[in-house]
């Protein structure tokens, strides 16, 4: 059975953009699946931007490397969680992820 939510729950994890978009049609009607899965993919693509911020500082290509593999990596983790209509943490943030981004809707 498909949840309620679950295509805004899968456009959330679609770039920092798809996030947005996602928050904004969760707010009538709101459903927790794609509130969950929009706090998810909020917070993986919020933590990849602030770190992309402050790696333009640095002059190493390999943690460029690692910061993308481990932002594609979140991404189809939890991805694959909502395609799976399952509702799994972040491991390390997720739970983080869910109790700051309480202004979701």
């Amino acid at each position: 059975m498909k949840p309620a939510g679950k295509s805004t729950a899968i456009i959330s994890y679609i770039t920092l953009v798809g996030a947005l978009i996602a928050i904004s049609m969760n707010a009538e009607p709101k459903h927790a699946f794609a509130r969950f899965h929009a706090r998810q993919a909020f917070g993986i693509h919020l933590i990849f931007h602030a770190l992309a911020i402050v790696l333009t500082y640095s002059f190493s290509g390999y943690s460029w490397l690692i910061l993308y593999v481990v932002y594609i990596t979140a991404l189809v983790f939890g991805l694959t969680a909502a395609l799976g209509n399952k509702e799994t943490t972040l491991p390390l943030l997720g739970k983080h992820f869910q109790n700051w981004f309480t202004f979701i809707p």
